[in-house]
């Protein structure tokens, strides 16, 4: 079957939504509900983990040799480190970027006697008072402090307001929607993804989209610190595909159009056969793409094989400017991942003995050259 139409306004609203609730790690709860609702209105069953992990099933023609399609709704933030003796609060960050970009960052502190806005500034702010020291002052996170916009001149009127040590910190994401396609906001690492997802999902329940296998429709809650899909897969899965961000950067390959797909991130190659079939579909579909390598990331995908699950992995991005910064993407990106999502998952299953979590050589898959001095002609294994 191929690509499926997606509507790009349905994608772009659901991206809105996203964004508009904060997610840092660790404090996911309400953006995992609003997904769930999502999901079983286009639908699915649903069902959670225990933290809250997204688990969604399309039924396909059988069981056995699932995919898996995972993108993660959690996002960078961070932590209240200690309650400054000038009324300020040091900050941690949850997840891994850089102080330079939170500076300036507007944000809302959750406590338990309820939120707070406030602004993360560098310790020497004022112009007038410290005047060309602003400008070489170090960045790292030791050189931030957050200003709560409440009375809170010293450490015991941060304690009255009910401020703590390890409350959570969610950045504004301050989105902006341009006519020309661009979006630029923080935090389209990872709701980009997710939007994908739902998109493709709208598209599928609109068209009554018939797959030959199940489909696995999956949301970690805490891939910006590792933990990923590292607990969420179950042994039917058979290959799985993660929808995240690429980088657009000097020395990348990644573009803010078309689909991104990775060959490699810092935990090495993902699966030959599964990679090669997206970039085929790709050509197939007519959907622009391009490959490329991440040196300094990992996704999902990373975090379940390094977990002991034997299942191929692949990754699909949207290439990202100023990724884990102010990040800047383009609605070409997202809707081209959308495509290629309904057409990967809608393609016939070309290697049967994925459906086995053990077995013999016959249908073992093959790869170019590294068997060809060998006399197999009588096995005809796949290639991708």
């Amino acid at each position: 079957m191929p690509r499926l139409t997606i509507d790009t306004k349905y994608l772009t609203n659901q991206l809105k939504a996203l964004l508009a609730i904060p997610s840092p790690t660790g404090y996911t709860d309400t953006i995992v509900r609003y997904v769930s609702r999502e999901l079983e209105r286009l639908g699915l069953t649903v069902e959670l983990t225990r933290r809250g992990a997204i688990r969604a099933l399309w039924q396909g023609s059988r069981r056995a040799s699932a995919r898996a399609i995972v993108s993660h709704v959690d996002t960078l933030g961070a932590q209240v480190k200690a309650l400054k003796p000038n009324g300020r609060l040091e900050l941690v960050p949850i997840g891994t970027w850089s102080a330079r970009f939170a500076e300036g960052a507007r944000v809302m502190l959750f406590s338990d006697k309820g939120t707070y806005r406030g602004t993360i500034l560098p310790l020497k702010a004022s112009g007038h008072t410290f005047n060309l020291d602003i400008d070489t002052a170090p960045i790292g996170w030791d050189h931030v402090e957050l200003r709560v916009d409440a009375l809170a001149r010293d450490r015991h009127e941060l304690m009255r307001l009910g401020i703590e040590i390890g409350d959570i910190v969610a950045i504004d994401p301050q989105p902006e929607f341009l006519d020309n396609g661009f979006i630029v906001s923080r935090h389209l690492d990872n709701k980009g993804g997710v939007a994908v997802m739902l998109a493709a999902l709208e598209a599928m329940e609109r068209e009554k989209t018939v797959t030959p296998v199940d489909i696995h429709w999956l949301f970690t809650i805490a891939e910006e610190v590792g933990v990923g899909a590292a607990s969420i897969l179950t042994p039917d899965i058979a290959s799985m595909v993660a929808v995240d961000n690429g980088t657009s950067a000097p020395g990348q390959n990644s573009s803010e159009f078309g689909v991104t797909v990775a060959m490699a991130d810092q935990t090495g190659p993902f699966d030959y056969h599964l990679t090669k079939k997206l970039v085929r579909l790709c050509q197939e579909e007519d959907i622009r793409y391009q490959k490329d390598i991440f040196r300094y990331y990992r996704s999902d995908s990373a975090s379940a094989i390094e977990a002991g699950h034997d299942v191929r992995t692949a990754l699909i991005t949207f290439g990202v400017d100023a990724s884990h910064g102010w990040e800047r993407i383009h609605v070409h990106a997202l809707r081209s991942l959308a495509e290629l999502i309904t057409a990967y998952v809608t393609s016939p299953v070309e290697i049967e003995r994925d459906r086995n979590l053990h077995a013999g050589l016959k249908g073992f898959t093959r790869q170019p050259l590294a068997e060809a001095e060998q006399d197999l002609a009588s096995d005809s294994d796949p290639a991708e």
